[in-house]
């Protein structure tokens, strides 16, 4: 695909190179039907401006069990670069979200869901009560945001700086991270 982009400027070209990506809106009452999703439309638009292909977006029910199953299906068959889910993060009974990654996930990346949750206690108190996680299975990022729209962007923009560069280095991009002498 690289050597295909580097012989010309053609727009399919551009497009191989491009980070596919996947949004999970997990949401009972948006799966039902009953409310209409603006946190998954709000990622979309922040990740369309970074760069990314949305390759799939789709709203599921707070089920720890189809939830994996989409992120294994997301990962292991369609082979996306970066998985986000919206929603299904807090201490409620009903929120399985970071269990469901957690079951997928081979690592996890913690300073990314620290990083989230510091900008977020920033704005509001109740940032505590994140179990957002993010991870790695294979070579995709799997991250989890709130649902909330405002929630799901400020936290999406908290990580965002070092999000590239988090891709490459889980697909084996083999150079250093910063220079060591500084």
């Amino acid at each position: 695909e690289r050597a295909l982009s580097e012989r010309g400027n053609s727009a399919f070209c551009w497009f191989l190179d491009m980070r596919r990506a996947a949004i999970l809106t997990i949401s009972d009452r948006g799966f039902r039907g009953e409310r209409q999703d603006g946190s998954g439309p709000a990622v979309q638009e922040i990740l369309d401006k970074a760069g990314f292909f949305m390759a799939h977006q789709e709203v599921l029910p707070d089920n720890q069990h189809l939830i994996e199953q989409r992120l294994r299906y997301l990962t292991d068959e369609l082979g996306l670069d970066l998985v986000v889910s919206t929603g299904g993060t807090g201490v409620s009974p009903q929120d399985v979200t970071p269990d469901a990654t957690l079951a997928v996930i081979d690592r996890q990346v913690p300073g990314m869901a620290e990083a989230m949750r510091t900008a977020s206690l920033l704005k509001t108190p109740h940032a505590m009560l994140s179990r957002a996680v993010a991870g790695i299975r294979g070579q995709t990022l799997i991250i989890n945001l709130p649902g909330s729209v405002k929630g799901a962007q400020e936290n999406l923009e908290a990580i965002l700086p070092g999000l590239h560069h988090a891709l490459e280095k889980i697909q084996g991009d083999p150079s250093e991270c910063g220079d060591l002498s500084e």
